[in-house]
């Protein structure tokens, strides 16, 4: 049963419409018709888990015309590195909403790692995102930092966006790197997972938002297309994975269906389903216990997997 705190927590989070006197639950509607308001509000939002926690800094870094920066322990004392993969659906998110969040996974591992600003859609439609994610890898690799020595690592749609650069990078005759570690990866843009239906009343997304982010992401491309919607992949030879999804979350199913078709592909596979958790939940640590052990878990496979584990 989830603990106390995480009910409290979660029950606030569901109903958080009514803290601002609405009866009904947010939709999408707002996402297309005034993505510049959205965006707006969503970057003031942000503001508030920009702040590093002691101990970690930020330094900007130009990978051609993307926008990138480390975040990294004070006191690094290694080569290993995560390549981080914002959310946002493809038409939110920025290095500034997603810096405090990533500064965990390095407090908690101790690798530095590369947080990059994909372009987003509408203005840059499919697959413009996967190819800025491939040209930061590529440039991981060009500055002399060993793949084995890589993780990757996302939430949401940017965990999607991470396990379809495997696929890119494997096909394009790249090393692959360690692992990869996917929080709630949406890995099917045709929407066909029971719990969209299922667990629509538990998520904390707004309703649509999926089919809304999908139709500004792709633009009419081929929803299928295992670059958009890994889950359609051919996962052979993939590098060891991590995945964690909420039991209450819409996107539960994108989870549970791809980590099985991976490991009848040949690959090693952890799914962790957290019962009666949210959209993402480890990066919620440390307000509840599940989140917190979830990232405790994390960023040992990430230690592990990059050989700093004893």
């Amino acid at each position: 049963m989830p603990s106390l705190r995480s009910r409290i927590f979660l029950t606030v989070l569901r109903n958080r419409h009514l803290l601002k006197f609405k009866l009904k639950k947010e939709t999408a509607r707002e996402w297309e018709t005034s993505l510049p308001a959205v965006r707006a509000s969503a970057a003031k939002t942000s503001k508030m888990f920009g702040k590093l926690p002691k101990g970690i800094r930020s330094a900007p870094v130009a990978i051609g015309e993307l926008s990138a920066e480390w975040i990294e322990p004070i006191q690094a004392d290694n080569d290993s590195v995560i390549l981080y993969f914002h959310g946002g659906g493809y038409i939110l998110g920025s290095i500034e909403a997603h810096r405090g969040i990533v500064a965990k996974f390095v407090s908690g591992s101790g690798a530095r790692a590369l947080l990059f600003g994909y372009r987003l859609a509408p203005e840059h439609r499919f697959p413009a995102a996967l190819d800025d994610a491939v040209a930061a890898y590529r440039w991981l690799l060009s500055v002399g930092i060993s793949p084995a020595k890589i993780v990757f690592a996302g939430d949401s749609a940017g965990a999607g966006l991470c396990l379809a650069t495997l696929l890119a990078v494997r096909d394009r005759g790249m090393p692959l790197p360690a692992a990869a570690v996917a929080l709630s990866p949406w890995t099917d843009m045709k929407h066909t997972g029971e719990s969209l239906q299922t667990n629509a009343s538990k998520c904390l997304a707004p309703t649509g938002s999926w089919v809304v982010c999908a139709n500004h992401y792709l633009g009419g491309h081929d929803p299928g297309d295992p670059y958009a919607s890994p889950l359609y992949g051919d996962l052979r030879d993939l590098p060891p994975l991590l995945i964690y999804v909420g039991g209450d979350e819409t996107l539960r199913d994108d989870s549970v269906r791809y980590a099985r078709k991976a490991k009848d592909a040949g690959v090693e596979v952890t799914l962790r389903v957290g019962e009666g958790m949210c959209h993402c939940y480890p990066a919620c640590a440390p307000l509840f216990p599940e989140a917190t052990r979830a990232m405790e878990e994390i960023c040992s496979f990430i230690k592990r997997h990059q050989g700093r584990l004893d």
